[in-house]
């Protein structure tokens, strides 16, 4: 449309109206429409303009694709009359913040087949109905400029928030111990929980145990034969983290030095991720706020 429009002066040489059309295979009466209706406002302006002002709110807000971007619209204007979620789809498309399909993880932890294994206490539900019940491990690599960082997290089944985090050049039991360790220190009441993890050595060595014991946490694997749907949990945070930090935006891991991609990840798990980052799980919500509303009910039943 808007080449016949620049072609014919804004319809204004009508001769040419007709080949132009006939050309591109458009009727007079949709170009006569479209100039009728170009100058006036767009209907889902103020939606495309509440969509930008979250996208602009956090630096990997960007990555919102249709169902969190309606949950966002819902969480942070309450009162508008926000349209349906295929609505939304159309019009971030038409602004062009759209965006392609996660990649799928690749699991790195080796099973030792000679340790001494633990039972499967979730049997892949990881649904909790409160805090520091259930919680699920794992460790991912991601390759830096100057060699390889590992990653290890323990995610509350809850509301999917990030209770203990650890980071070093290795993937050897120590790191798993820290990031227990972490974990209880920032938060006492996990003393009793269920952490549930793969059947890497790592979680199967006496080191790894022994601080479950004294921490208080019940160990759960995954079970015998289990694929990587047993802690499908933890694979899922892992591929959204490395979707939205890098691949999303067409950025290489490689390019970063392993303290800089420390802080990235720190940055990104303990700030965004736990307080701000929009959760579908949650039912639109950050972790936080989940967490913290379900506190506030408790306090307002006693």
């Amino acid at each position: 449309m808007k080449f016949i429009a620049l072609k014919t002066n804004d319809g204004q040489e009508t001769g040419k109206i007709s080949f132009y059309c006939r050309v591109l295979e458009v009727t007079r009466q949709r170009f006569r429409d479209y100039l009728e209706n170009r100058d006036k406002p767009w209907k889902h302006e103020a939606l495309a303009a509440k969509m930008m002002e979250i996208i602009a709110e956090d630096e990997w807000n960007d990555t919102y694709g249709r169902e969190r971007m309606h949950q966002a619209l819902t969480l942070k204007y309450p009162e508008a009359d926000i349209p349906s979620e295929s609505t939304v789809y159309r019009v971030m498309r038409d602004i062009g913040i759209t965006h392609k399909p996660n990649r799928k993880p690749n699991g790195i932890t080796k099973s030792d087949k000679e340790a001494r294994k633990s039972d499967d206490l979730l049997k892949r539900d990881f649904f909790s109905e409160k805090p520091c019940e259930k919680c699920v491990t794992d460790i991912t690599e991601i390759k830096a400029e100057n060699g390889k960082l590992y990653v290890s997290a323990i995610f509350d089944c809850f509301d999917v928030s990030v209770l203990g985090l650890a980071m070093d050049d290795n993937m050897r039991a120590e790191l798993c111990v820290q990031t227990v360790d972490n974990a209880v220190r920032a938060y006492p009441e996990l003393s009793g929980a269920i952490l549930h993890s793969d059947r890497g050595s790592q979680y199967t060595s006496e080191v790894f145990r022994q601080e479950l014991k004294f921490t208080g946490l019940k160990q759960s694997m995954n079970s015998a034969g289990g694929r990587c749907h047993d802690n499908a949990r933890c694979e899922s945070m892992w591929a959204r983290m490395k979707w939205e930090l890098f691949y999303s935006r067409g950025l290489k891991s490689e390019d970063y030095t392993i303290e800089q991609l420390k802080f990235m990840i720190w940055r990104y798990f303990m700030s965004y991720w736990n307080n701000r980052r929009i959760c579908s799980g949650n039912n639109g919500l950050p972790p936080a706020e989940k967490r913290r509303r379900y506190y506030a009910a408790l306090s307002q039943i006693a």
